[in-house]
């Protein structure tokens, strides 16, 4: 007989662990303390897991300090086995990571399937990346010592990923991480730590030594993870998340010196410059803007076009959007999900309100969308005051405002007034005028003539207050490394 979607879902769930995982055992939290993630399509409650206390998160460090040495040594063949197999079981589970995805956040199955390829080739890339490691030998220029480098692992990590990629932000840090011999931390966002706890599952599972991931999710970010910060055997700190919050912990990394990685807040403009094919710019913005449902720190923000296009790209798009299909994620049709909570809801709908205020049209949508859920119609704004508020924030939702731009000169300067410079999109088909706007946004991503450019290969990374570090690619694992030299003498030096 052929489970119902309900019977595949509490199937789902009651294999997912709901309890802190510290030194290899899940465990409760001390004190026995739970919280409820629920389902932003129906509000329903999914499953009550485990909320860590700092006691807990001590002995998460605890744990992870206390493994640290022996996984250094580790090696680099058996990590690297590790996390071949940990892919090759995410590969295998795929319909299991997706559906526990569009649980917990709400992306449609077809999205959250994208994201299990793209979650699981981090552990395919660095798995590949952990025999590859290098230091160099060398002679100095003056010939009296010989320079050797050498790669170390930089220690216990503490890694913090946001609830919008629920499995690509565990495996792009933990990945890497692993890859290096560093044992870690991680607190998955309350709001969708299901597939954090999966996924340790499965790298258990894959041979994982005990105490090298430690996973405790807790509704008390700042309680639990405060003192690890201040505590001086934590050596790296890894954060994707608001650009506020990003500050917070880099003042209190400040104490202890501490190694950071910051993956933080976006804003990045959309360029369709008259040359362009429109067809392909409307795929594109379609691509850039409406991947998860426009909660992503990489969505096109800002669309800054042409005058001579400016009404053709409009109208495609808004016929696009409004062609989309809200809808809980598990259902075929759906082409939209809810976005993650009445909080963020709430926020896209004022920043619409403000702007329609301040005299932008909306083409399609401009208000939330009736029934259960956090759903908000997918809206397309023309006539945007380029000084308007939805110009400057992060929207996060399915919302495209567009302003129109009458030159190169003008394109650059309204794509690079603010604070962000995560990701940019140029849609223009000249190359040489591709090349020449991408030298001069001041961004640490650019798309050209591409909607979607994430990678695991790639470094991924911000420049400006989006963050510091990259993230993806061979640059991905020298986050986690330290170089130490070693000077020796010239072995030719006793020679007569």
């Amino acid at each position: 007989m052929v489970a119902t979607i309900a019977e595949r879902e509490k199937e789902l769930l009651d294999r997912v662990p709901t309890g802190l995982l510290i030194g290899g055992r899940w465990r409760d939290a001390t004190g026995g303390a739970t919280f409820d993630v629920e389902d932003p399509a129906t509000g329903r409650t999914l499953l009550a897991l485990a909320d860590a206390g700092p006691e807990d998160g001590k002995a998460a460090l605890d744990a992870a300090v206390a493994a640290q040495e022996s996984w250094a040594r580790t090696a680099p063949r058996e990590r690297s086995d590790i996390l071949r197999r940990a892919f090759d079981a995410v590969t295998a589970r795929a319909d299991e990571f997706a559906l526990l995805m569009t649980l917990e956040m709400g992306k449609p199955l077809a999205e959250s399937k994208g994201e299990v390829t793209y979650g699981a080739e981090f552990l395919r890339w660095f798995s590949e990346e952990a025999v590859r490691a290098f230091g160099r030998y060398s002679a100095s220029p003056e010939g009296t010592l010989r320079v050797l480098t050498v790669k170390k692992p930089v220690g216990p990590c503490l890694l913090i990923t946001p609830w919008n990629f629920p499995l690509a932000m565990a495996t792009r840090k933990v990945a890497p991480a692993i890859a290096a011999g560093c044992t870690m931390v991680l607190k998955p966002a309350n709001l969708t730590p299901l597939t954090s706890q999966l996924f340790a599952q499965v790298l258990l599972d894959a041979g994982l030594p005990a105490g090298v991931l430690n996973v405790i999710p807790t509704t008390r970010a700042g309680d639990v993870t405060g003192p690890l910060i201040k505590d001086s055997r934590l050596r790296k700190l890894s954060f994707t998340g608001s650009t506020p919050v990003g500050r917070r912990l880099l003042a209190d990394a400040a104490d202890n010196v501490l190694r950071t990685s910051m993956e933080l807040g976006g804003n990045a403009p959309f360029l369709v410059f008259e040359d362009a094919d429109v067809d392909a710019a409307v795929a594109g913005a379609m691509a850039a803007k409406m991947r998860n449902m426009g909660e992503a720190c990489t969505a096109a923000n800002r669309f800054l076009v042409h005058r001579d296009v400016a009404e053709a790209f409009s109208t495609a798009l808004a016929g696009k959007m409004k062609a989309l299909t809200l809808g809980r994620g598990t259902e075929e049709s759906t082409t939209v999900g809810p976005l993650i909570d009445a909080k963020s809801r709430d926020k896209v709908d004022e920043l619409v309100s403000a702007a329609v205020s301040s005299g932008a049209k909306p083409l399609v949508g401009g208000a939330p969308a009736e029934g259960d859920g956090y759903f908000y119609q997918p809206t397309v704004l023309t006539d945007v005051p380029a000084d308007n508020r939805i110009l400057q924030e992060e929207i996060f939702g399915p919302v495209a405002p567009i302003t129109v731009f009458d030159d190169e000169d003008e394109a650059v300067r309204l794509a690079n007034a603010t604070e962000y410079g995560l990701a940019a999109y140029v849609f223009t088909r000249d190359l040489g005028r591709g090349l020449r706007i991408g030298e001069r946004l001041e961004v640490g991503l650019l798309g050209l003539n591409a909607g979607v450019i994430s990678n695991a290969s790639a470094p991924f990374g911000g420049v400006k207050q989006s963050g510091m570090g990259r993230e993806g690619g061979p640059e991905g694992l020298s986050e986690y490394l330290s170089t130490q030299y070693v000077g020796i003498s010239d072995p030719w030096a006793d020679r007569a």
